[in-house]
């Protein structure tokens, strides 16, 4: 990997890592509506004006009934679930958990009909991250019955990004990534703007809250996502899906360091197993993981 490969490689890592430190604090005044709704408005007029810069808009126009459900899986219903699991649980859980995209992604890459996921090594990696999956579960659901309801939503949404990102993969080929992922942003704020309409705060909201939703949009989502798709021409797909794993370390240090999150059980058992897990379940795959 080239110099310029490494450095845009960590800063997508940075970039996927702060979110959820982001998110953390928004959560803790704004309504999940809002959050996302800036979120996508932010990184639709960032995203959009490079897709037109590209003249990509059009040829993914034509594909847009999967533009549509993309939307659906990799915004609508995980940007959901993920802001709102944040109530009840720490930034590095949620992290970690959304880090099981890889192992989701080799499973539906194997009922699509990818004969490589069946391969010893790949299974290895999905019965390892399972098995960190099961601990992290089975530990952090003994706190009470929120803990275990925002960890099944979160990792509904990471299993709704692994579908996305196959099934736009199989449906959209050679399609701009940044395109498709801009007009996705404008169908979820479509969708998104009657919620944040009779969810907005009933009183003045912190800088803090305000800033962390600002920096949300603009640098882990609008810029993440355009320099993401700048690494994948430059390193390829495959060792660009390995973002996944700064991204889970940056977002468990930063939420020990600047939230005072303590590094529980289940994530000193569980984060190992998941991110071990994971490389092995990806280890072949040429599909990029897109988790912002």
């Amino acid at each position: 990997m080239s110099r310029k490969g490494w450095v845009l490689f960590a800063l997508v890592g940075l970039l996927w890592g702060v979110p959820y430190l982001f998110m953390k604090v928004a959560v803790e005044e704004l309504s999940t509506p809002v959050i996302v709704f800036a979120r996508l408005a932010i990184g639709a007029l960032l995203l959009i004006p490079v897709a037109l810069y590209e003249k990509s808009i059009r040829p993914a126009l034509k594909y847009w009934p999967y533009i549509l459900f993309y939307s659906v899986l990799e915004m609508v219903i995980p940007w959901y679930l993920i802001t709102t699991a944040q109530k009840d649980l720490s930034s590095g859980l949620v992290a970690l958990l959304v880090s099981t995209v890889p192992i989701w992604a080799t499973l539906f890459a194997h009922h699509s009909g990818d004969s490589t996921a069946a391969h010893r090594t790949r299974i290895f990696g999905i019965a390892m991250g399972l098995l960190g999956v099961a601990l992290l579960v089975g530990i952090e659901s003994l706190n009470d019955f929120d803990s275990a309801i925002a960890i099944a939503m979160v990792l509904v949404a990471s299993i709704s990004y692994a579908w996305a990102v196959n099934m736009i993969t199989r449906r959209a080929p050679e399609i701009s990534g940044v395109a498709i992922n801009g007009l996705s942003m404008i169908i979820a704020l479509i969708f998104f703007a009657p919620f944040a309409a009779f969810n907005l705060p009933t009183q003045s909201p912190s800088i803090e809250a305000i800033s962390a939703t600002a920096a949300l949009g603009i640098f882990s989502t609008g810029l993440a996502f355009w320099i993401f798709f700048i690494v994948l021409k430059e390193i390829g797909p495959a060792r660009a899906s390995l973002v996944v794993y700064p991204n889970t370390a940056v977002a468990v240090i930063l939420g020990i360091i600047i939230l005072n999150e303590k590094l529980t059980l289940a994530i000193t058992i569980g984060l190992p197993l998941v991110l071990i897990g994971s490389y092995f379940a990806s280890k072949k795959s040429e599909t990029p993981v897109v988790t912002g």
